[in-house]
Formats: structure tokens, C-alpha cells, sequence
């Protein structure tokens, strides 16, 4: 008896250490995964319901394949499962995939195949999900691809508007027109238009021209930019919308004699941070007999540069003094001098808070991130001038004008000392910005603080395709802060918000239209107001080979590792042996 006792206690210690040391190692265990829920992918992206697109039966097969599992719809984004339509402009396969294989299980993609980041998906990712393919029928499309001229313009200004066009799909042979009219409208009136020829396949540009006087009326409008005279099987990519600002005279007039890098960035910033057209003109030879319009780099004689001077708000004369000579700006004027500088590292300070116009405007700059003007112009003493801005060379010695502004007779005037800012837009980040409120600071107070660029936010781009975001960008002082949107189009009016992170970017998914935004502070100051649009067209709805292939997977097959500790019986199995060992001894009177 005392021998089974004995024993049998032994077995119990022997179960108890055994299980305590394998809980120690902790070793894996390999079990198979294909018992986990099926995670069905589901296309949701605009392809699925353009020409040939087989939503109904995408819908049908996913929830067939689920079999008490869940689906996620994908495109641009990833997001639960609803039986909307597709409303996504992209098709991006990558963040599903990413996210199912942090779930586990099977997956299977229903999609068309039409994939933009099949290079991007992992090899892995891609082998181990099984794909259902429901292409889309063959068929010919004729589209416009993009619009590209400029934002904003003067009313007696010509529009030069870049057109891409094209054609893909299989052409009917019976159908071989290939001629076709590239029309634009504004607000139903027909503003120009020009025959073109469609190629067999790929992408064409071309040009159109058009008087900003013929625009209905001023101010923002959209302009539609349309293909006519085409029989095509998708009609939702044959016109493209462009979003303009027609402004009376006056406007801003950079002179550039000569052009450079300093004026090559000025004139892209103005572009920004002004709320009147900006008008360039350049000369690569001295003498002020040979100008050229910055644009077209088209050739302008002086008296038409001349005119255009004496009807500006603001004059910039970047360069040569000399070549200006025979020009009289009759209101304000900022002069950057390009010659007679002291070469050197030149660091400019930050202001002093309330010591000039531009304190306010310069607050809050990284000042020390910012990299040294090259060269620093001697200015003649006046004591009618206000210094905004000084630097000193190598951070020492007395400080010298950079940035200098007066006032007589009510024409207001500025002056460039440095040389070499543009190097500040040129690195981007705190010096990009701090290069644009300096320009935005001036221009606000030449134009008498009227015209210039107070905008708290601006949009990325005035267009978007059709399923994709309208992105916002903050360009007012301080942290990004979120902002109430007032939205007005031809389906109604709408409110949303505009919650910046901390990039200061925002975005805003709104339906196909034209919208005029407008904006106001808590205070109801002077509103931000501009037009966006959401355009109908979309790549998704081109026609595409499908880029996925059908495949079979291996979620079903796939092993996974568990490690012991992951067990909850293995530590029952430790604590009973230990418990049942001491009842017995308790019970044998063994200690």
C-alpha cells in the first residue's frame, strides 16, 4: 500500500514539474488556421459600377463566399460592408490586404482585377489570399484627361488652357470617327471651341484660347472643358471642370530684368498669397527694350508693358534698376535691387513684436532654422523709412536693412536688401513658410491691407476626380484649428468641418458638383470664399485590362505558431497536479 501511495504521489509531482517546464520554454506549436472566420475583400471602387461593371453580381458572390464570416469593402479606403454603390476613386488593394493579415484567417478579393498597387502588394499577401475575378466587358472610351492654365486672371486677359485627351478600349471597326470638338462653357454659354482628332490609343495635348471678358460675370467660375461629337459607351470622363478667378484691373506686375532663381520663386509665391492676378514680364538683356511675358515668354513692347504697369495695384521691379527707368509706377512699389550687393552669409533676425507692419505677419517664424541670405544691397539712409527686417553678417556686427517700407503721398513702398531669399522657399518646411508670410506680410500692406492673402486655409487643388477627397491646407498663423464649412451648389446647401491635423492638412469628401465655399472667423470677420468642385470624371471609369489573376490561395493551408503559454489548460494541468498531490499527502499524513 505504502509503495502505491508512493508512486502514485510521484506521478503527481512528476505531471506538475513537467507542465512547470514546459511553461518555462514556452515552445510553439504549429496548428493550422483555416478554422478562423472567412474575410471576404470586396472591390468597392467606381469601376465596379462604370460601363460593363458587375456590382450586383460582386454583391451576390461576396456574401455567397462568406459563409458566416465578414466582408470589408476597399478602394481608396477600407471600410465595413454596406450595399451601397461603389463610391471610391481608387483602387488600392495594399491597406486591405495589410489589414486583413493583422485579423488572420482566409481571405478572398472579389474585384474586377483593375488594381492600381498590384506592384505594391506584398508577395506573401498576394499568394496566400484566394481572388475571385469578375472582369468587366471590353469597350471603347474617349476622355479628357486634365486641364491645366492659370488661376487667376484679369478681365482683359487671354485664357491659355492645356487640354489632355485620349482614347482607350477597342474601337468599333463600323464606327471609325475619329474627329471629334474640344468645347468650352461657362454656365451653359459656349466661350470657344476646336476640331480635333482623336488618336487610335494613349493620350494627346493641345491648346485652346479664350477672352476672360467672354466669362459671364467676374469673379470665381468653373469652367467646363468638354468633348463633343464622340460616341463612346462611357460618357462620365468626357468633360473635365477648371476653376478660375476673373478680377477687373487692377493687379500685380513683376518686372524681372533679369529673370533668376529670386524671381523665378517670387512669382510662384505671389501666384499664392495674392487675391488679384499677377502678371510677369522678363527681360534677359538689359536696356528695357526687349520684354517677354513671363507665361508665354511671348514678345511684349514696352508700351504694352508700360500699360499694364500704369494699371497696376502693386509693381515689383526685381533686377537691374536701370531697366525700369522709363517706367512710373502710380501706386505702390516694392523694389529688390540686384546689384551693388556685399556677398556673404547674411542672418536675418526675427522683428520686434509691434516694431513694423509686418511684426504681426513674421510671428511665431522659426527664425534660427532659416538659412542666410547670399549677398545684402547698401540702402541710402532716410529718415522717412521703417525697417522691417535687418541681418547681420555671420551673426555679428552692426545689423544692416534687409526688408524696408514707406509711405508718401498715400503710394506705399518697399525694399529688398538680400539677395538669395529664394533659397528659403527652395528647402520647403519652416523656411518655405517662412518665405511666404514674408511675401504675403508685404503684399497685405502695399495693397493697403486689401487685397493680399489673409486666408486662414486654401485648397490643395481647386478640381477633384470623382470618389477621391477635396484637400485643404492651413496657411494662417498659429496651430491648425478646425473650421466650419458653408457650402452652397445646385443640389442645395450643406455645412461641414474642416478638421486639420497636425500637418494642417484637411480633407472633405463631398458628391460630384460645383460648390462655393465661404468661411468666417468666431467674430464674423471677412470671410474666406473660393469655388471647389468634385468633378464626374474618374480614371476608374476608363476601361482597363485586369491586372489580378484568379487563384485558389493558401489562408486554408496556412500554419501558424501558438506558443504553450497561450494554453490556459497547461497551467490547470500544473495547479491540479500540485493541489491533488497535497490532498494526498494531507490524507496519508505524509508531510
Amino acid at each position: 500500500m505504502r509503495s502505491r501511495v508512493t508512486l502514485g504521489l510521484g506521478a503527481l509531482r512528476a505531471a506538475a514539474l513537467g507542465a512547470l517546464l514546459l511553461l518555462v520554454w514556452n515552445p510553439s506549436v504549429r496548428v493550422e488556421a483555416g478554422g478562423a472566420p472567412v474575410l471576404v475583400l470586396l472591390d468597392a471602387s467606381l469601376s465596379m459600377a462604370g460601363h460593363g461593371g458587375r456590382w450586383r453580381d460582386a454583391l451576390d458572390t461576396a456574401r455567397a463566399l462568406r459563409r458566416g464570416g465578414v466582408i470589408w469593402r476597399f478602394g481608396a479606403r477600407v471600410g465595413a460592408f454596406d450595399t451601397l454603390p461603389p463610391a471610391d476613386g481608387a483602387s488600392r488593394l495594399v491597406p486591405a490586404l495589410d489589414a486583413a493579415a493583422g485579423r488572420g484567417g482566409p481571405v478572398t478579393v472579389v474585384s474586377d482585377g483593375a488594381i492600381t498597387d498590384l506592384a505594391d502588394i506584398p508577395p506573401d499577401l498576394a499568394r496566400r489570399a484566394r481572388i475571385v475575378l469578375l472582369p468587366r466587358a471590353p469597350f471603347f472610351d474617349a476622355f479628357v484627361a486634365s486641364v491645366d492654365g492659370p488661376r487667376r486672371v484679369s478681365a482683359g486677359d487671354t485664357i491659355r488652357l492645356r487640354v489632355s485627351y485620349g482614347t482607350a478600349g477597342m474601337r468599333d471597326a463600323r464606327g471609325g470617327i475619329r474627329d471629334a470638338s474640344l468645347m468650352v462653357t461657362s454656365e451653359g454659354r459656349r466661350l470657344t471651341s476646336r476640331r480635333v482628332t482623336l488618336p487610335d490609343s494613349g493620350v494627346v495635348s493641345t491648346d485652346l484660347t479664350l477672352l476672360a471678358s467672354r466669362i459671364p460675370h467676374p469673379g470665381w467660375t468653373a469652367l467646363d472643358v468638354r468633348l463633343e461629337g464622340v460616341s463612346d459607351s462611357e460618357p462620365r470622363d468626357d468633360a473635365r471642370l477648371f476653376v478660375l478667378e476673373v478680377s477687373p484691373p487692377p493687379s500685380v506686375v513683376l518686372l524681372a530684368s533679369p529673370p533668376d532663381w529670386e524671381t523665378r520663386f517670387l512669382a510662384r509665391t505671389l501666384e499664392e498669397v495674392a487675391r488679384v492676378p499677377v502678371r510677369t514680364f522678363i527681360e534677359a538683356e538689359p536696356g528695357g527694350q526687349r520684354w517677354r511675358d513671363g507665361g508665354t515668354l511671348e514678345v511684349r513692347a514696352p508700351r504694352d508693358v508700360a500699360r499694364a504697369v500704369a494699371g497696376a495695384a502693386l509693381v515689383i521691379e526685381a533686377g537691374d534698376p536701370a531697366s525700369f527707368s522709363r517706367f512710373s509706377p502710380p501706386r505702390a512699389v516694392l523694389l529688390w535691387p540686384g546689384t551693388q550687393r556685399l556677398e556673404g552669409d547674411w542672418y536675418v533676425q526675427p522683428p520686434s513684436s509691434g516694431s513694423s507692419p509686418l511684426a504681426d505677419a513674421l510671428a511665431g517664424l522659426a527664425w534660427d532654422s532659416l538659412p542666410p541670405a547670399a549677398s545684402l544691397a547698401e540702402l541710402a539712409p532716410d529718415s522717412g523709412t521703417m525697417v522691417a527686417l535687418a541681418a547681420r553678417l555671420a551673426r555679428r556686427g552692426p545689423p544692416r536693412s534687409v526688408v524696408t517700407l514707406s509711405e508718401r503721398a498715400g503710394a506705399r513702398r518697399a525694399v529688398i536688401a538680400a539677395g538669395g531669399l529664394y533659397r528659403w522657399a527652395f528647402r520647403g518646411g519652416a523656411s518655405g513658410e517662412a518665405y511666404r508670410a514674408l511675401m504675403a506680410g508685404l503684399v497685405d500692406w502695399l495693397l493697403a491691407e486689401g487685397a493680399g492673402s489673409r486666408e486662414r486655409f486654401l485648397p490643395v487643388t481647386y478640381e477633384t476626380p470623382n470618389g477621391t477627397p477635396l484637400q485643404w491646407r492651413w496657411t494662417g498663423a498659429g496651430e491648425p484649428r478646425n473650421v466650419i464649412l458653408a457650402l452652397s451648389a445646385e443640389s442645395g446647401q450643406r455645412v461641414d468641418t474642416l478638421r486639420f491635423d497636425a500637418g494642417g492638412r484637411a480633407e472633405l469628401h463631398l458628391p460630384p458638383g460645383v460648390y462655393r465655399y465661404a468661411a468666417g472667423d468666431a467674430a464674423g470677420g471677412d470671410a474666406e470664399r473660393g469655388v471647389v468642385v468634385v468633378d464626374t470624371y474618374s480614371d476608374e471609369w476608363r476601361p482597363t485590362a485586369p491586372l489580378l489573376t484568379p487563384q485558389p490561395g493558401t489562408m486554408g493551408n496556412r500554419l501558424s505558431g501558438v506558443a504553450l503559454r497561450d494554453r490556459w489548460w497547461l497551467f490547470v494541468v500544473v495547479i491540479g497536479a500540485l493541489v491533488a498531490e497535497w490532498a494526498w499527502r494531507r490524507r496519508e499524513g505524509l508531510p
